[in-house]
């Protein structure tokens, strides 16, 4: 497994206050929250939207929730929006789908954080490969992305109690 990736390089010349816990590759957010121990709610996956030609924003969506395109695109004022394919979003991100993360990322794109994670003590982070992930305060990763916290998500269909 990789020891160090340019998100934990990015988060060390921040200063973040940050800890790296290694698992094994999961293949959903469920699984990656179990193996972190932490709960799904708390696991913040990043998701690379496109708004336009070359111009991209990061969107951290916490697990249990899904992306709510009517939510972003009124928040970023456009009214269309698109995923880049996973070559695509390589490219634009330095990252393969499934570890991307702003932190580090080739471009520093504009980052959104779910409202939701900002009351949480701690929320993950993919920190760059498959299996190395990054827990802080949200408070933490919201000043050193420079990011905007706002309401994105709805709860996914299948999450019960939320």
């Amino acid at each position: 497994m990789t020891d160090r990736t340019p998100a934990l390089d990015a988060l060390e010349r921040a200063g973040v206050l940050y800890t790296v816990v290694r698992t094994q590759r999961a293949h959903s957010a469920e699984e990656s929250a179990t193996l972190q121990g932490i709960e799904l709610g708390a696991l913040l996956r990043t998701i690379v939207v496109r708004r336009g030609d070359d111009d991209y924003v990061f969107v951290l969506v916490p697990g249990g929730r899904r992306f709510d395109w009517p939510k972003v695109r009124g928040h970023l004022g456009v009214k269309r929006l698109s995923l880049p394919d996973a070559e695509e979003a390589l490219a634009v991100t330095g990252y393969e789908r499934g570890a991307i993360t702003p932190f580090g990322a080739t471009r520093a794109w504009p980052v959104i954080v779910d409202a939701s994670a900002v009351a949480r003590a701690r929320v993950a982070v993919g920190g760059g490969a498959h299996g190395v992930n990054v827990h802080l305060a949200p408070a933490d990763l919201i000043a050193a992305l420079d990011a905007a916290a706002v309401d994105v998500t709805v709860p996914e269909a299948s999450t019960p109690d939320l």
